[in-house]
């Protein structure tokens, strides 16, 4: 993986680098950012009692927001049982019965318990997430001072989850034209991932009138600590997003970062603050990149024009 150095020098070869904005304040910024200038995003850590649980849905009840889950035993907590949990709205839309988890268990004063962080632990799933990362891991070592893709270059073979967790690997968008970007829940900067959002959103409306067929759009995170499928299914739905053809995908820290790497985007935490830049890629039917947009100040019309060609 490529030094702090190396990673910026690969994106100032895009585009010039400008100083580093607070993005933690409440007031909007007065003008829109440099071309992929990295940005600072200050996203709160909340202190809890947690404790890890592995274990099998059994129920779930969409209105109340429950799971019912028979776990394994909490070491130094309590014995195996099948339980009620609290979870949010997109962790409950996204759960299925008989799915295996892990997560972390939430005690609250009240005496009700609620999970966070709700990944998949099917054995198959993990093996085939796992074995995507050492995979993506081994290219970008490999590639070396090369491992940014340039425009003309084929994506890298990745696996990660998707807002539903299903495993999905970078095969599954071949023989389609795929528009990518990289986004995380909790930006709080209106011009940057919550504008990117925007105009994905617009551009994938744009497309299906064009007629563009065979289209699927991408959005990858930058958090993936935080930005779970359910986390991430959440986003989908609170923005109204027609997933059909729209995925949100996250997975193993490790697997982003190389990711990342290979795409030329900057994410690095300091503390609590994310500092980050942004990019959008249009890639065609082979896995071939043929454009590239740095920050979000591009056009979804001008995406839609390429996407014709």
């Amino acid at each position: 993986m490529k030094s702090n150095a190396q990673a910026w020098g690969s994106v100032a070869a895009l585009t010039a680098l400008v100083a580093l904005a607070g993005c933690g304040k409440p007031a909007a910024p007065k003008a829109e950012p440099a071309a992929n200038a990295p940005v600072v995003a200050k996203v709160g850590k909340t202190v809890a009692d947690r404790y890890p649980l592995t274990g099998e849905i059994t129920g779930v009840e969409v209105a109340r927001k429950v799971l019912v889950v028979r776990h394994e035993e909490i070491k130094g907590y309590m014995p195996a049982m099948t339980m009620e949990f609290l979870v949010s709205a997109g962790d409950v839309a996204a759960a299925k019965v008989g799915q295996r988890i892990r997560a972390d268990m939430i005690p609250s004063k009240d005496g009700d318990f609620r999970l966070e962080k709700i990944w998949p632990d099917d054995r198959t799933a993990t093996a085939a997430i796992a074995a995507g990362a050492r995979g993506l891991r081994e290219d970008t070592q490999t590639r070396g001072k090369n491992a940014y893709r340039e425009v003309g270059e084929t994506i890298p073979d990745f696996t990660l989850y998707d807002q539903e967790g299903r495993v999905i690997a970078g095969g599954h968008f071949r023989g389609k034209i795929v528009m990518v970007n990289f986004i995380f829940t909790r930006c709080p900067v209106a011009t940057m991932c919550p504008a990117s959002t925007l105009k994905m959103i617009a551009t994938q409306k744009l497309a299906k009138e064009a007629g563009v067929s065979k289209i699927e759009f991408v959005s990858i995170t930058l958090d993936p600590a935080f930005d779970t499928p359910g986390v991430l299914k959440d986003y989908a739905t609170t923005r109204g997003i027609d997933t059909a053809n729209f995925s949100f995908l996250t997975g193993p820290e490790a697997a982003i970062r190389d990711l990342l790497t290979q795409f030329g985007v900057i994410a690095e935490f300091e503390g609590d603050l994310l500092k980050h830049t942004l990019a959008t890629l249009l890639i065609d039917e082979r896995g071939k990149i043929i454009h590239r947009s740095d920050g979000s100040a591009w056009e979804p019309k001008d995406f839609v024009t390429k996407m014709k060609k």
